[in-house]
Protein backbone atom coordinates (compact mmCIF):
# COMPACT_ATOMS: atom_id res chain seq x y z
CA UNK A 1 0.00 0.00 0.00
CA UNK A 2 1.48 3.31 -1.10
CA UNK A 3 -0.18 6.26 0.63
CA UNK A 4 0.43 9.97 0.09
CA UNK A 5 0.58 10.85 3.77
CA UNK A 6 0.99 14.59 3.13
CA UNK A 7 -2.49 14.80 1.63
CA UNK A 8 -3.90 15.92 4.96
CA UNK A 9 -1.00 18.21 5.86
CA UNK A 10 -3.06 21.40 5.86
CA UNK A 11 -5.77 19.97 8.08
CA UNK A 12 -3.22 18.42 10.41
CA UNK A 13 -1.41 21.74 10.77
CA UNK A 14 -4.67 23.40 11.84
CA UNK A 15 -5.38 20.61 14.32
CA UNK A 16 -2.01 21.03 16.04
CA UNK A 17 -2.14 24.80 15.93
CA UNK A 18 -0.16 25.79 12.84
CA UNK A 19 -0.31 29.46 11.96
CA UNK A 20 -1.70 30.72 8.68
CA UNK A 21 0.95 31.57 6.11
CA UNK A 22 3.69 29.54 7.79
CA UNK A 23 5.84 27.18 5.77
CA UNK A 24 4.73 23.55 5.88
CA UNK A 25 6.65 20.32 5.53
CA UNK A 26 4.95 19.84 2.17
CA UNK A 27 6.35 23.20 1.01
CA UNK A 28 9.84 22.15 2.08
CA UNK A 29 9.57 18.80 0.28
CA UNK A 30 8.28 20.42 -2.92
CA UNK A 31 11.13 22.95 -2.83
CA UNK A 32 13.62 20.14 -2.29
CA UNK A 33 12.16 18.06 -5.13
CA UNK A 34 12.38 20.95 -7.57
CA UNK A 35 15.75 22.48 -6.68
CA UNK A 36 17.93 20.10 -4.64
CA UNK A 37 21.29 19.59 -6.42
CA UNK A 38 21.59 15.94 -5.35
CA UNK A 39 18.28 15.07 -7.00
CA UNK A 40 19.07 17.21 -10.05
CA UNK A 41 22.44 15.49 -10.43
CA UNK A 42 20.87 12.03 -10.18
CA UNK A 43 18.38 12.97 -12.91
CA UNK A 44 21.28 14.02 -15.13
CA UNK A 45 23.00 10.70 -14.38
CA UNK A 46 19.85 8.87 -15.47
CA UNK A 47 19.74 10.86 -18.70
CA UNK A 48 23.31 9.76 -19.43
CA UNK A 49 22.19 6.13 -18.97
CA UNK A 50 19.37 6.77 -21.46
CA UNK A 51 22.00 7.77 -24.00
CA UNK A 52 23.70 4.42 -23.38
CA UNK A 53 20.69 2.76 -25.04
CA UNK A 54 21.06 5.07 -28.05
CA UNK A 55 24.75 4.21 -28.26
CA UNK A 56 24.01 0.48 -28.18
CA UNK A 57 21.32 0.80 -30.86
CA UNK A 58 23.68 2.78 -33.09
CA UNK A 59 25.81 -0.35 -33.50
CA UNK A 60 22.88 -2.02 -35.26
CA UNK A 61 22.51 0.69 -37.91
CA UNK A 62 24.36 1.21 -41.20
CA UNK A 63 27.72 2.93 -40.91
CA UNK A 64 28.45 5.39 -43.73
CA UNK A 65 31.75 7.20 -44.30
CA UNK A 66 33.31 9.20 -47.11
CA UNK A 67 36.89 9.84 -48.19
CA UNK A 68 38.41 12.50 -50.42
CA UNK A 69 41.97 13.40 -51.35
CA UNK A 70 44.30 14.93 -53.91
CA UNK A 71 47.73 13.51 -54.74
CA UNK A 72 50.69 14.92 -56.68
CA UNK A 73 53.49 12.62 -57.79
CA UNK A 74 56.84 14.34 -57.32
CA UNK A 75 59.13 11.64 -58.73
CA UNK A 76 58.11 8.70 -60.84
CA UNK A 77 60.45 6.00 -62.16
CA UNK A 78 60.37 5.99 -65.92
CA UNK A 79 59.58 9.68 -66.21
CA UNK A 80 56.33 11.59 -66.18
CA UNK A 81 54.55 13.41 -63.44
CA UNK A 82 50.94 12.96 -62.48
CA UNK A 83 48.26 14.00 -60.12
CA UNK A 84 44.80 12.72 -59.19
CA UNK A 85 41.72 13.67 -57.27
CA UNK A 86 39.89 10.80 -55.55
CA UNK A 87 36.67 10.46 -53.62
CA UNK A 88 34.80 7.48 -52.24
CA UNK A 89 31.89 6.33 -50.06
CA UNK A 90 31.85 3.19 -47.94
CA UNK A 91 28.83 1.67 -46.22
CA UNK A 92 28.56 -1.34 -43.95
CA UNK A 93 25.73 -3.03 -42.10
CA UNK A 94 26.12 -5.75 -39.46
CA UNK A 95 24.34 -8.99 -40.36
CA UNK A 96 25.61 -11.21 -37.55
CA UNK A 97 27.65 -10.28 -34.46
CA UNK A 98 27.24 -13.34 -32.27
CA UNK A 99 24.61 -11.60 -30.12
CA UNK A 100 26.95 -8.78 -29.11
CA UNK A 101 24.72 -5.90 -30.23
CA UNK A 102 21.53 -7.49 -28.92
CA UNK A 103 23.06 -7.98 -25.49
CA UNK A 104 24.53 -4.47 -25.50
CA UNK A 105 21.05 -3.03 -26.02
CA UNK A 106 19.53 -5.19 -23.29
CA UNK A 107 22.36 -4.39 -20.88
CA UNK A 108 21.86 -0.67 -21.52
CA UNK A 109 18.13 -1.03 -20.84
CA UNK A 110 18.86 -2.83 -17.57
CA UNK A 111 21.18 -0.02 -16.53
CA UNK A 112 18.42 2.47 -17.28
CA UNK A 113 16.10 0.51 -14.96
CA UNK A 114 18.84 0.53 -12.33
CA UNK A 115 19.26 4.28 -12.78
CA UNK A 116 15.53 4.90 -12.33
CA UNK A 117 15.54 2.90 -9.11
CA UNK A 118 18.65 4.79 -7.96
CA UNK A 119 16.82 8.07 -8.64
CA UNK A 120 13.89 6.93 -6.51
CA UNK A 121 16.30 5.88 -3.75
CA UNK A 122 18.03 9.26 -3.94
CA UNK A 123 14.68 11.02 -3.65
CA UNK A 124 13.85 9.02 -0.53
CA UNK A 125 17.23 9.73 1.05
CA UNK A 126 17.07 13.45 0.29
CA UNK A 127 13.46 13.68 1.52
CA UNK A 128 14.54 11.99 4.75
CA UNK A 129 17.29 14.57 5.06
CA UNK A 130 14.71 17.30 4.40
CA UNK A 131 12.43 16.01 7.14
CA UNK A 132 15.34 15.82 9.57
CA UNK A 133 16.42 19.38 8.71
CA UNK A 134 12.82 20.63 9.08
CA UNK A 135 12.37 18.93 12.45
CA UNK A 136 15.80 20.10 13.65
CA UNK A 137 14.78 23.72 13.13
CA UNK A 138 11.48 23.20 14.96
CA UNK A 139 13.27 21.44 17.83
CA UNK A 140 16.05 23.99 18.16
CA UNK A 141 13.67 26.95 17.95
CA UNK A 142 11.61 25.39 20.74
CA UNK A 143 14.72 24.79 22.83
CA UNK A 144 15.86 28.39 22.32
CA UNK A 145 12.42 29.61 23.41
CA UNK A 146 12.51 27.41 26.52
CA UNK A 147 16.00 28.64 27.41
CA UNK A 148 15.01 32.29 26.90
CA UNK A 149 12.06 31.79 29.20
CA UNK A 150 14.37 30.17 31.71
CA UNK A 151 16.73 33.14 31.58
CA UNK A 152 13.83 35.53 32.18
CA UNK A 153 12.59 33.46 35.10
CA UNK A 154 16.05 33.30 36.65
CA UNK A 155 16.56 37.03 36.17
CA UNK A 156 13.33 37.62 38.09
CA UNK A 157 14.40 35.12 40.75
CA UNK A 158 17.79 36.81 41.11
CA UNK A 159 16.19 40.22 41.56
CA UNK A 160 13.81 38.82 44.17
CA UNK A 161 16.68 37.08 45.93
CA UNK A 162 18.70 40.30 46.05
CA UNK A 163 15.72 42.20 47.43
CA UNK A 164 15.25 39.65 50.19
CA UNK A 165 18.99 39.72 50.87
CA UNK A 166 18.81 43.49 51.32
CA UNK A 167 16.16 43.10 54.02
CA UNK A 168 18.07 40.27 55.69
CA UNK A 169 15.64 37.51 54.75
CA UNK A 170 18.26 35.56 52.69
CA UNK A 171 22.01 35.12 52.81
CA UNK A 172 24.78 36.02 50.39
CA UNK A 173 24.99 32.31 49.54
CA UNK A 174 21.43 32.37 48.21
CA UNK A 175 22.31 35.33 45.99
CA UNK A 176 25.44 33.58 44.71
CA UNK A 177 23.46 30.45 43.89
CA UNK A 178 20.93 32.49 41.91
CA UNK A 179 23.72 34.35 40.07
CA UNK A 180 25.48 31.10 39.18
CA UNK A 181 22.30 29.49 37.90
CA UNK A 182 21.48 32.55 35.78
CA UNK A 183 24.98 32.56 34.29
CA UNK A 184 24.62 28.87 33.44
CA UNK A 185 21.22 29.52 31.84
CA UNK A 186 22.67 32.30 29.70
CA UNK A 187 25.45 29.96 28.61
CA UNK A 188 22.91 27.29 27.70
CA UNK A 189 20.91 29.87 25.75
CA UNK A 190 23.98 30.91 23.76
CA UNK A 191 24.71 27.26 22.99
CA UNK A 192 21.10 26.66 21.92
CA UNK A 193 21.15 29.74 19.68
CA UNK A 194 24.36 28.54 18.03
CA UNK A 195 22.86 25.11 17.44
CA UNK A 196 19.75 26.74 15.96
CA UNK A 197 21.83 28.77 13.53
CA UNK A 198 23.57 25.59 12.43
CA UNK A 199 20.23 23.85 11.92
CA UNK A 200 18.90 26.75 9.86
CA UNK A 201 22.01 26.73 7.66
CA UNK A 202 21.64 22.97 7.20
CA UNK A 203 18.01 23.60 6.24
CA UNK A 204 19.19 26.02 3.57
CA UNK A 205 21.79 23.51 2.34
CA UNK A 206 19.17 20.81 1.82
CA UNK A 207 16.10 22.83 0.82
CA UNK A 208 17.73 25.85 -0.79
CA UNK A 209 16.51 28.75 1.36
CA UNK A 210 16.47 29.79 4.99
CA UNK A 211 13.38 28.67 6.92
CA UNK A 212 10.50 31.01 7.68
CA UNK A 213 8.05 30.22 10.45
CA UNK A 214 7.47 26.46 10.28
CA UNK A 215 4.20 24.66 10.87
CA UNK A 216 4.18 21.40 12.83
CA UNK A 217 4.46 18.40 10.50
CA UNK A 218 1.44 16.27 9.55
CA UNK A 219 0.97 12.89 11.23
CA UNK A 220 2.86 9.96 9.81
CA UNK A 221 0.86 7.17 8.17
CA UNK A 222 0.25 3.91 10.00
CA UNK A 223 3.52 2.05 10.41
CA UNK A 224 4.09 -1.70 10.83
CA UNK A 225 3.53 -3.07 14.31
CA UNK A 226 6.50 -5.46 14.27
CA UNK A 227 10.02 -5.22 12.87
CA UNK A 228 9.47 -8.39 10.82
CA UNK A 229 6.56 -6.77 8.98
CA UNK A 230 8.71 -3.71 8.28
CA UNK A 231 11.55 -5.89 6.94
CA UNK A 232 9.20 -7.81 4.63
CA UNK A 233 7.95 -4.53 3.14
CA UNK A 234 11.50 -3.23 2.75
CA UNK A 235 12.72 -6.34 0.93
CA UNK A 236 9.79 -6.03 -1.49
CA UNK A 237 9.93 -2.27 -2.15
CA UNK A 238 13.34 -0.81 -1.35
CA UNK A 239 14.69 0.95 -4.43
CA UNK A 240 18.34 0.19 -3.64
CA UNK A 241 17.53 -3.51 -3.93
CA UNK A 242 15.68 -2.92 -7.21
CA UNK A 243 18.68 -1.00 -8.56
CA UNK A 244 21.30 -3.61 -7.67
CA UNK A 245 19.13 -6.41 -9.12
CA UNK A 246 19.01 -4.56 -12.46
CA UNK A 247 22.77 -3.99 -12.34
CA UNK A 248 23.31 -7.72 -11.83
CA UNK A 249 21.17 -8.50 -14.87
CA UNK A 250 23.17 -5.97 -16.90
CA UNK A 251 26.39 -7.65 -15.77
CA UNK A 252 25.06 -11.00 -17.01
CA UNK A 253 24.58 -9.38 -20.42
CA UNK A 254 28.12 -8.03 -20.26
CA UNK A 255 29.42 -11.61 -19.93
CA UNK A 256 27.48 -12.60 -23.05
CA UNK A 257 28.89 -9.54 -24.87
CA UNK A 258 32.43 -10.60 -24.02
CA UNK A 259 31.78 -14.17 -25.17
CA UNK A 260 30.57 -12.86 -28.53
CA UNK A 261 34.18 -11.94 -29.25
CA UNK A 262 34.86 -15.65 -29.94
CA UNK A 263 32.24 -15.85 -32.70
CA UNK A 264 32.38 -14.77 -36.34
CA UNK A 265 30.84 -11.50 -37.43
CA UNK A 266 29.31 -10.86 -40.84
CA UNK A 267 28.65 -7.49 -42.44
CA UNK A 268 27.19 -6.34 -45.72
CA UNK A 269 29.46 -3.79 -47.37
CA UNK A 270 29.25 -1.42 -50.29
CA UNK A 271 31.60 1.11 -51.83
CA UNK A 272 31.60 3.79 -54.50
CA UNK A 273 34.85 5.41 -55.64
CA UNK A 274 35.83 8.01 -58.22
CA UNK A 275 39.30 9.07 -59.37
CA UNK A 276 40.13 11.97 -61.72
CA UNK A 277 43.70 12.18 -63.04
CA UNK A 278 43.32 15.86 -63.88
CA UNK A 279 44.59 15.50 -67.43
CA UNK A 280 47.75 13.51 -66.51
CA UNK A 281 46.52 9.98 -67.30
CA UNK A 282 48.69 9.71 -70.45
CA UNK A 283 51.80 10.80 -68.52
CA UNK A 284 51.14 8.37 -65.71
CA UNK A 285 50.18 5.28 -67.69
CA UNK A 286 51.93 5.89 -71.03
CA UNK A 287 50.23 6.02 -74.38
CA UNK A 288 47.57 8.25 -75.73
CA UNK A 289 43.85 8.28 -75.10
CA UNK A 290 43.81 7.01 -71.50
CA UNK A 291 40.70 7.92 -69.60
CA UNK A 292 41.18 10.81 -67.22
CA UNK A 293 38.54 9.60 -64.75
CA UNK A 294 37.60 6.19 -63.37
CA UNK A 295 34.55 5.22 -61.28
CA UNK A 296 33.99 1.98 -59.37
CA UNK A 297 31.00 0.56 -57.51
CA UNK A 298 30.98 -2.63 -55.45
CA UNK A 299 28.85 -4.56 -52.97
CA UNK A 300 29.58 -7.68 -51.01
CA UNK A 301 29.55 -9.58 -47.75
CA UNK A 302 32.50 -9.58 -45.41
CA UNK A 303 33.10 -12.05 -42.61
CA UNK A 304 35.52 -11.78 -39.74
CA UNK A 305 36.43 -15.11 -38.21
CA UNK A 306 38.56 -14.89 -35.07
CA UNK A 307 41.09 -17.70 -34.81
CA UNK A 308 43.48 -16.58 -32.10
CA UNK A 309 43.42 -13.24 -30.25
CA UNK A 310 46.20 -13.69 -27.75
CA UNK A 311 43.86 -14.65 -24.90
CA UNK A 312 42.11 -11.27 -24.93
CA UNK A 313 38.58 -12.69 -25.20
CA UNK A 314 39.08 -15.12 -22.35
CA UNK A 315 40.38 -12.29 -20.18
CA UNK A 316 37.42 -10.11 -21.11
CA UNK A 317 34.96 -12.87 -20.21
CA UNK A 318 36.63 -13.52 -16.87
CA UNK A 319 36.76 -9.79 -16.16
CA UNK A 320 33.02 -9.47 -16.85
CA UNK A 321 32.33 -12.48 -14.63
CA UNK A 322 34.39 -10.92 -11.82
CA UNK A 323 32.40 -7.69 -12.11
CA UNK A 324 29.19 -9.73 -12.03
CA UNK A 325 30.44 -11.45 -8.89
CA UNK A 326 31.22 -8.08 -7.33
CA UNK A 327 27.66 -6.90 -7.98
CA UNK A 328 26.22 -10.11 -6.55
CA UNK A 329 28.17 -9.54 -3.35
CA UNK A 330 27.13 -5.91 -3.40
CA UNK A 331 23.53 -7.10 -3.56
CA UNK A 332 23.99 -9.12 -0.39
CA UNK A 333 25.63 -6.12 1.26
CA UNK A 334 22.72 -3.85 0.33
CA UNK A 335 20.22 -6.45 1.53
CA UNK A 336 21.98 -6.61 4.89
CA UNK A 337 22.03 -2.84 5.07
CA UNK A 338 18.32 -2.57 4.25
CA UNK A 339 17.38 -5.11 6.91
CA UNK A 340 19.62 -3.47 9.51
CA UNK A 341 18.41 0.05 8.71
CA UNK A 342 14.79 -1.04 8.80
CA UNK A 343 15.12 -2.72 12.19
CA UNK A 344 17.16 0.17 13.57
CA UNK A 345 14.61 2.74 12.38
CA UNK A 346 11.76 0.67 13.82
CA UNK A 347 13.54 0.39 17.17
CA UNK A 348 14.39 4.10 17.20
CA UNK A 349 10.79 5.01 16.40
CA UNK A 350 9.42 2.78 19.16
CA UNK A 351 11.96 4.09 21.68
CA UNK A 352 11.28 7.71 20.76
CA UNK A 353 7.52 7.19 21.08
CA UNK A 354 8.00 5.78 24.55
CA UNK A 355 10.37 8.63 25.38
CA UNK A 356 7.75 11.19 24.35
CA UNK A 357 5.20 9.65 26.69
CA UNK A 358 7.63 9.29 29.61
CA UNK A 359 9.06 12.79 29.24
CA UNK A 360 5.58 14.28 29.02
CA UNK A 361 4.77 12.62 32.33
CA UNK A 362 8.01 14.09 33.67
CA UNK A 363 7.01 17.58 32.47
CA UNK A 364 3.65 17.34 34.20
CA UNK A 365 5.25 16.06 37.39
CA UNK A 366 8.03 18.67 37.37
CA UNK A 367 5.47 21.43 36.82
CA UNK A 368 3.60 20.39 39.93
CA UNK A 369 6.88 19.92 41.81
CA UNK A 370 8.03 23.44 40.94
CA UNK A 371 4.74 24.95 42.09
CA UNK A 372 4.95 23.04 45.36
CA UNK A 373 8.60 23.95 45.92
CA UNK A 374 7.88 27.63 45.43
CA UNK A 375 4.95 27.43 47.84
CA UNK A 376 7.06 25.62 50.41
CA UNK A 377 9.82 28.22 50.04
CA UNK A 378 7.42 30.96 51.05
CA UNK A 379 6.76 29.17 54.36
CA UNK A 380 10.44 28.45 54.92
CA UNK A 381 10.52 24.67 54.40
CA UNK A 382 12.44 24.98 51.11
CA UNK A 383 15.40 27.18 50.19
CA UNK A 384 16.45 29.04 47.04
CA UNK A 385 18.55 26.13 45.75
CA UNK A 386 15.55 23.82 45.92
CA UNK A 387 13.56 26.21 43.72
CA UNK A 388 16.45 26.58 41.28
CA UNK A 389 16.82 22.81 41.01
CA UNK A 390 13.10 22.38 40.43
CA UNK A 391 13.15 24.99 37.67
CA UNK A 392 16.12 23.26 36.02
CA UNK A 393 14.43 19.86 36.23
CA UNK A 394 11.35 21.25 34.52
CA UNK A 395 13.45 22.81 31.76
CA UNK A 396 15.36 19.55 31.22
CA UNK A 397 12.16 17.55 30.89
CA UNK A 398 10.65 20.10 28.47
CA UNK A 399 13.77 19.93 26.29
CA UNK A 400 13.62 16.14 26.44
CA UNK A 401 10.01 16.14 25.21
CA UNK A 402 10.85 18.43 22.29
CA UNK A 403 13.86 16.29 21.37
CA UNK A 404 11.94 13.02 21.65
CA UNK A 405 9.15 14.31 19.40
CA UNK A 406 11.71 15.28 16.80
CA UNK A 407 13.46 11.90 17.08
CA UNK A 408 10.17 9.99 16.81
CA UNK A 409 9.08 11.78 13.65
CA UNK A 410 12.47 11.50 11.94
CA UNK A 411 12.80 7.81 12.88
CA UNK A 412 9.30 7.16 11.54
CA UNK A 413 10.17 8.80 8.23
CA UNK A 414 13.45 6.89 8.10
CA UNK A 415 11.41 3.72 8.51
CA UNK A 416 9.17 4.79 5.62
CA UNK A 417 12.27 5.41 3.52
CA UNK A 418 13.75 2.02 4.35
CA UNK A 419 10.46 0.43 3.29
CA UNK A 420 10.53 2.30 -0.04
CA UNK A 421 7.59 4.55 0.87
CA UNK A 422 9.26 7.94 1.09
CA UNK A 423 9.65 8.66 -2.63
CA UNK A 424 8.02 11.41 -4.66
CA UNK A 425 5.13 9.17 -5.73
CA UNK A 426 4.32 8.42 -2.09
CA UNK A 427 4.31 11.96 -0.73
CA UNK A 428 1.44 13.41 -2.79
CA UNK A 429 3.44 16.53 -3.63
CA UNK A 430 1.39 19.24 -5.32
CA UNK A 431 4.11 21.53 -6.64
CA UNK A 432 3.50 20.50 -10.27
CA UNK A 433 3.99 17.40 -12.37
CA UNK A 434 6.49 14.87 -11.08
CA UNK A 435 9.65 14.20 -13.04
CA UNK A 436 8.96 11.44 -15.58
CA UNK A 437 12.13 9.61 -16.64
CA UNK A 438 10.28 7.97 -19.55
CA UNK A 439 10.02 11.31 -21.35
CA UNK A 440 13.77 11.63 -21.89
CA UNK A 441 14.16 7.89 -22.58
CA UNK A 442 11.57 7.98 -25.36
CA UNK A 443 13.13 11.16 -26.72
CA UNK A 444 16.69 9.87 -27.08
CA UNK A 445 16.83 6.06 -26.97
CA UNK A 446 15.98 5.58 -30.67
CA UNK A 447 17.44 8.80 -32.01
CA UNK A 448 19.65 8.19 -35.05
CA UNK A 449 20.97 11.66 -35.87
CA UNK A 450 24.65 12.46 -35.42
CA UNK A 451 23.92 16.20 -35.31
CA UNK A 452 21.15 16.52 -32.74
CA UNK A 453 22.57 18.00 -29.51
CA UNK A 454 20.85 19.28 -26.41
CA UNK A 455 21.32 22.90 -25.28
CA UNK A 456 24.36 23.62 -23.12
CA UNK A 457 23.52 22.47 -19.58
CA UNK A 458 22.82 25.01 -16.88
CA UNK A 459 22.31 24.33 -13.15
CA UNK A 460 18.68 23.84 -12.16
CA UNK A 461 19.18 23.79 -8.40
CA UNK A 462 19.11 27.06 -6.50
CA UNK A 463 22.31 28.66 -5.24
CA UNK A 464 22.73 30.11 -1.78
CA UNK A 465 25.28 32.69 -2.92
CA UNK A 466 25.60 34.79 -6.05
CA UNK A 467 27.38 32.97 -8.90
CA UNK A 468 30.91 34.13 -9.72
CA UNK A 469 31.19 36.70 -12.54
CA UNK A 470 31.71 35.32 -16.02
CA UNK A 471 34.90 36.59 -17.60
CA UNK A 472 37.96 35.53 -19.58
CA UNK A 473 39.83 32.53 -18.29
CA UNK A 474 42.83 33.56 -16.27
CA UNK A 475 44.22 33.85 -12.78
CA UNK A 476 41.94 35.30 -10.13
CA UNK A 477 43.36 37.76 -7.66
CA UNK A 478 42.50 36.36 -4.23
CA UNK A 479 44.56 38.88 -2.35
CA UNK A 480 47.10 36.23 -1.36
CA UNK A 481 50.73 36.00 -2.34
CA UNK A 482 51.26 32.99 -4.60
CA UNK A 483 54.38 31.68 -2.89
CA UNK A 484 55.44 28.04 -2.89
CA UNK A 485 54.81 26.00 0.23
CA UNK A 486 58.32 24.57 0.11
CA UNK A 487 61.52 25.83 -1.46
CA UNK A 488 64.61 27.84 -0.81
CA UNK A 489 65.09 31.57 -0.61
CA UNK A 490 68.18 33.49 -1.53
Amino acid sequence: MRVGFLAAAGAAALIVGGSAGAETLRDALVQTYQTNPTIMGQRAQLRSLDEGVALARSQNRPQLSGTAGINQNLLRTGGGEGRNLSAGVDVSYPLFTGGRIRNQIRAADERVLAGRAALRATEGDVFTETVAAYMDVIRDRSIVTLNRNQVRVLETNLQATRDRFEVGDLTRTDVAQSEARLALARSNLATAEGRLEGSEENYRRVIGELPDELDPPPPLPALPTTPDQAVDISLANNSDLVSIAAQVRAAQRDVAIARAGRLPSVSAIGSQSYTNYLGTADDQFGGVGNRNSIGNTGVGVQARIPIYQGGAVGAQVRQAQALQSQLLERGVEIERSVVANTRAAFASYQAAQEAVESNQVAVNANTLALEGTRAEQTVGTRNVLDVLNAEQELLNSQVAVVTARRDAYVAGFQLLNAMGRAEADDLNLDGGALYDPLVNYERVSRRGSDWKDDPDPQPVSTRTVAPPPVGPVGPVDTGRQNTPVTGTTE
